[in-house]
């Protein structure tokens, strides 16, 4: 899978909540609890596991998720981490 070029990313990335950091797409999200951030883990794992395609996952202070996304194999942001950050938006 090849890498996406700048300006690809970039045009991805308008309008959305995920940012660019280095070579990967990472977006935070706060939830009401911890158990509430822990049920996002869970729905994000089925979804990862679901595509194949996994995401690093940082739950941290008691209620903050942060996830980040990069093909590792290929060194950057591919295509497969775009689709996978547009269905993680759709989880609540």
């Amino acid at each position: 899978m090849a890498l996406l070029t700048d300006a690809q990313i970039a045009e991805a990335l308008e309008g959305r909540e995920w940012r660019r950091e280095g070579e990967a797409l990472v977006r935070d999200r706060r939830f009401p609890d911890f158990a509430a951030a822990i049920a996002f883990v869970e729905r994000v794992a089925e979804v990862a596991e679901a595509s194949n395609h996994h995401p690093d996952i940082l739950v941290h202070g008691w209620n903050k998720v942060k996830l980040t996304l990069s093909t590792h194999s290929e060194g950057g942001i591919t295509a497969a981490d775009v689709a996978l950050a547009q269905r993680l938006d759709a989880l609540s």
